[in-house]
Formats: C-alpha cells, structure tokens, sequence
C-alpha cells in the first residue's frame, strides 16, 4: 500500500473512531494532527518537541483531546474504550505506550 493509500485509509478510520465516540457519549477537539517539518523536521530529524519517526509527520496519526459531560478527560484508561475500539478496526492506539490519546496505524515498521 502506498503512503497516499494509507492516508487515505487512516482518514476514513478516523471519521469512523469519531462516530464511534460521539455514539459513546464522548466529544472530541483535535490535538497534534499533522506535523509540519519545516517546524518539526523531516521523517528521520529531530526537531522541536516532535519524535524524529513521528506518524504525525506523514499523516498516519492523530491526538485527540477527550471530554464526556463537558469534563475534560485526560488519563489514558479515560481514552480506553475508544482505544480498543481504534485497535478493532485495525489502529494502533498509543495507550499500550503511555500515550492514551494518541491514534495511528502502522507504517514502515513504526506505530
């Protein structure tokens, strides 16, 4: 699969998790999406607070901020049942590294 396939793969599962926790009686606001390198470095360069191999970089992950009831959630066993739901539909979800809100796939080996 191509990078450009898998991004446009990550973006439907996305629109999926979504609907997913909106069902759920979840809200959403977006955190880090995109990762510009002119900011945070290209693939393989360490650039500000980015990770040099961040999926953020190539469109492959996401952060989302998690409320329920107006309260902001942010503990990753608050992310948990959207997490497992992300890892259902084919994720990886960053709670099983301490990064309850982060959301990817896989992509050349990284997560």
């Amino acid at each position: 699969m191509t990078l450009g396939q898998k991004q446009r793969k990550f973006t439907r599962m996305i629109a999926d998790l979504i609907c997913f926790a909106y069902s759920q009686g979840y809200e959403l606001t977006l955190g880090d999406a995109y990762r510009d390198p002119r900011v945070h470095g290209h693939v393989g360069q360490k650039k500000s607070y980015s990770s040099a191999n961040s999926l953020h970089k190539e469109r492959l992950a996401v952060d989302f901020n998690l409320f329920k009831n107006g309260q902001y959630l942010t503990s990753t066993e608050d992310h948990r049942p959207l997490g497992e739901y992300w890892e259902s539909i084919g994720g990886s979800w960053g709670g099983r590294f301490n990064d309850g809100n982060h959301y990817s796939i896989e992509h050349g080996g990284r997560k």
